[in-house]
Formats: C-alpha cells, sequence, structure tokens
C-alpha cells in the first residue's frame, strides 16, 4: 500500500488530500462546494477531478479514509444535575466525540427546554445524572419527561447505576431510540466517558449513512466516517505526544476558527504547580471546546458581543471601523468573501476577537484567598501557561496577511492575568488544512501521519 486518499465532507467544502506513504507526503490536495442538498458524492466527483488535475493522472489509491461534519456536523444537547458536576462531564463527552454542544441542561428539564430542544433540531440527547449510588429522581424524571415529549431523537443515558433498569423501561415502553452505557461519573469528579463517547460516534454513523449519496460512497471507504472534530482531535493528541520514536511536539493549542463556530483544542498535562490548589472536575490531557454562538459569517455577531468591551472599543477607536456593523454584514450574507484589503482586515479584526473569547472560556483560571495562615492560590480549569505551540488553522487564519496578529490574542496578558493562558508560546499555520486528514491518516499510518504535521506546519515569526 503506498497511496491514500484523505476525505473531509465539510459544512462547506468538499476537502480531499492524496498522501504518498513512501516519501511520506502530501502529493496533492483539492476541494469543492459540498453538495449535501443534491448528492455528497457530486461535490466529491468534482474535487476527485481537480485533485486529478493536479496530479497529472488518474492516481489509483490504495486506501480511502472519510470524516464529515457535513449539515453542520452534530449538534447535541447535555443534560445532568449540577452544572460543574455531572452536566459538564456530559459536554466533555460530547466535544470528545466529535460534537458541538448546543444546549446544556441542568436540574430537572422542563417543558420549555424541551421545546427548545425541538427548535434547535438537536440529533442526540446525552442524558447523565447521579453518581452511583446517587440521585436516581432528577434522572429518571428527565427521561420521562423526554420520552413522554415523543422527540424521535436518539437519547443515551450514561448517568446514575441505580436508575438504569427504570430508565430502560421508560424507554421500552415510550418506543424511545434510547441506549443504557456507564455512567460518565460514577464518583464525584471521577470521569468515565469513554463509553458514551463511543455510543456517540456508532450513532453519528448511522445519522450520516442519511444523507443524500453517502451509501454509495460508502460502499468504497475502507473505515467508518467518523467526526471532523474528532480526527483533529486524534491528530491534535498524536503531533502532541508523538509515536513511540517518532517524538511529538509536546505541549501545544490548536485554533479552529469557523463561520459558526471556533474550536479549541489543548494538549497539555493536567498536573497542578505547587502551592496550588485544585477546585472542580479534573481536566484532561487532550480538550475540546466549542464556542457555538462565535465564528465569522453566521455566528459574527456573537463575537463582538461576547469580546470585552475594552477590547472592542479599543479596536474600533484604534482603526475607526463599527464592529457590529461589519459583523451584522457578514451573518446577513454569509457566503460573501472578502475582497479589498479593509474587509480583509475587518475579518481578522473579528477573528482576533473569537479567539480573545474562546480561549476564555477555554483555559483555567487562578484566584487569590487569604487566610489567617497565608495565602492560598486556587485553580480551577486547564493551566495552559506551559504550552510551546499554538497552531492556527481555518479559513481567517490561514488566508490572513497577518495570522500571527489572531493568534497572539490566545497568551497572556496583564489584562487577564487571572487566566492561565499560554505565556510565551511559538506560533505554527496548518496552511494546507492538514489535521483532520492526518487523523483519518493515522488509523493506519501514525508514524507518517506525525512526519508530515511536523513537515507541514509553517513557522510564524513573532512580532517585535
Amino acid at each position: 500500500m503506498r497511496y491514500y486518499l484523505l476525505v473531509d465532507f465539510g459544512s462547506t467544502l468538499t476537502k480531499l488530500t492524496a498522501v504518498d506513504i513512501t516519501i511520506p507526503d502530501i502529493i496533492a490536495t483539492a476541494s469543492y462546494q459540498t453538495t449535501i442538498e443534491d448528492d455528497i458524492n457530486i461535490g466529491y466527483q468534482h474535487a476527485l477531478t481537480k485533485l486529478y488535475q493536479k496530479i497529472g493522472r488518474h492516481l489509483k489509491f490504495d486506501r480511502i479514509f472519510a470524516c464529515s461534519s457535513a449539515a453542520g456536523g452534530l449538534r447535541m444537547a447535555a443534560i445532568g444535575i449540577v452544572e460543574e458536576l455531572t452536566v459538564e462531564a456530559a459536554k466533555r463527552a460530547c466535544l470528545g466525540a466529535g460534537s458541538r454542544v448546543d444546549m446544556v441542561i441542568s436540574g430537572e428539564i422542563t417543558r420549555q427546554e424541551i421545546e427548545a430542544i425541538k427548535q434547535k433540531k438537536i440529533d442526540i440527547i446525552l442524558l447523565a445524572g447521579g453518581t452511583d449510588g446517587g440521585n436516581k429522581h432528577i434522572p429518571i424524571h428527565n427521561a420521562l419527561a423526554l420520552a413522554q415529549a415523543k422527540l424521535n431523537i436518539p437519547i443515551i443515558y450514561a448517568g446514575n447505576k441505580a436508575a438504569q433498569d427504570q430508565i430502560n423501561d421508560i424507554f421500552t415502553n415510550y418506543n424511545v431510540n434510547g441506549f443504557i452505557v456507564d455512567n460518565i461519573m460514577p464518583k464525584i469528579n471521577g470521569l468515565n466517558i469513554m463509553p458514551a463517547r463511543q455510543k456517540i460516534e456508532e450513532i453519528f454513523l448511522g445519522q450520516i449513512i442519511e444523507a443524500k449519496g453517502i451509501t454509495k460512497f460508502l460502499e468504497n471507504i475502507d473505515n467508518d466516517i467518523i467526526p471532523t472534530p474528532k480526527s483533529v482531535l486524534n491528530a491534535a493528541e498524536l503531533l502532541s505526544k508523538g509515536y513511540f520514536e517518532e517524538p511529538g511536539l509536546k505541549e501545544l493549542l490548536i485554533i479552529d476558527i469557523g463561520g459558526a463556530t471556533t474550536d479549541i483544542y489543548s494538549m497539555c498535562s493536567p498536573i497542578i504547580k505547587h502551592g496550588v490548589i485544585f477546585q472542580g472536575m479534573e481536566e484532561d490531557y487532550a480538550k475540546r471546546t466549542v464556542e457555538a454562538n462565535v465564528g465569522m459569517r453566521h455566528s459574527a455577531p456573537g463575537a463582538i458581543e461576547s469580546a470585552p468591551p475594552m477590547i472592542v472599543r479599543r479596536m474600533e477607536e484604534m482603526h475607526g471601523v463599527n464592529l457590529t456593523k461589519e459583523a451584522e454584514f457578514r451573518m446577513k450574507n454569509y457566503e460573501w468573501i472578502p475582497e479589498t484589503e479593509n474587509d480583509k482586515f475587518v475579518d481578522q479584526l473579528i477573528a482576533s476577537l473569537c479567539v480573545e473569547y474562546a480561549i476564555s472560556r477555554h483555559s483555567g483560571s487562578i484566584r487569590e484567598l487569604y487566610s489567617p495562615v497565608g495565602t492560598n492560590y486556587i485553580q480551577t480549569g486547564k493551566d495552559l501557561s506551559d504550552v510551546l505551540y499554538v497552531i492556527g488553522t481555518g479559513g481567517v487564519i490561514v488566508n490572513s496577511k497577518e495570522p500571527i496578529s489572531i493568534l497572539i490574542h490566545s497568551v497572556s496578558r496583564d489584562e487577564n492575568l487571572q487566566e492561565l493562558r499560554p505565556i510565551n508560546p511559538e506560533y505554527l499555520l496548518d496552511s494546507d488544512y492538514i489535521l483532520s486528514s492526518m487523523g483519518l491518516l493515522m488509523i493506519e499510518r501514525p508514524v507518517q501521519a506525525l512526519q508530515i504535521m511536523k513537515k507541514r506546519m509553517t513557522k510564524l515569526i513573532k512580532p517585535r
């Protein structure tokens, strides 16, 4: 086996990457608009034609792997009892499986929240709640309320095992498309999210088959399609940790800004520094968060509204631009492509605000607590201060004349010293959009995938 074709069905573009593993390196890349409404194979075939034109011949691929975030990817609702505990655990399970969490619900679910689930067109509900042997009233109440609503949505129960039998009966009696997996939090702050993640991925495969033409495509590939963010997360962890004798880059942070969301991936040890007291749920080495209201087009107003007002005002005064007006224009004209230098620069400013907010949400924080015996330092969330590399990907960053001016909004500065952001990282650019494709290649060729990522990441020079 020599040639691999790696396919990413995105919500906007279908992206192809051809790899020769004997080099190892990328031969060519190509893309075409995703034709999700008609037949997903139409866009794929157009992209394949462009790929062959670049290569100069029709190449026979030994293996074809694919991932997808077409139609916006998986939209999930995470439901638990306490927002800081089982709800947070449910969110992590969803995000780690490559979905986006469009709703977060704590406590007993209401009719209004059920109606919101319908309005938001949620694809999967992850129902959690209660450590093993703990509260089972609330998860049973929520399971019954969801079942009686006849949502026709897959529901995964991953809560208190003492409630499993009753919830399974509810699923059966109301003909719910329900699944029972191990508790995601069997004990306080103790996570067990892999069973829930695996079930989400299984359901995703069933959902994606419903896309027009996808069944025909599946006959010609060599893997079960996985969510694109899951593929990126796998690639990020490989790039960070390395593989046996092939070293990785160690601690890193990836920033991916899209039209509707901003995704952050951090790969770093959750070890707590000496003299610091940690509060809250334990952190994973590999972490992904998604800000669904912060992006470059559909969610551009969210980038302005969510950013610190002081930073927004500073940008507007310095550059003579009305960012609120510009963001609203981009939301209403989401297919618009900037052509003038000024429009491109405004996109860069909005992207900077996306980073500012998303990193603030992703990173942990530290505060001083004074006591009669001295000062204590209390940490919540993940410490990113030792991150060595910040990597940018996504159209607005890759196409920017000054990508580092966007990425620099991820670091620690005087106005955010309480946040545990990277302190002095190097900056890299995924200029060929290869993270999702390398997450696919590593299914069989992890060493080659790692070598290609290290070769293809572009180093950016820090401003003086």
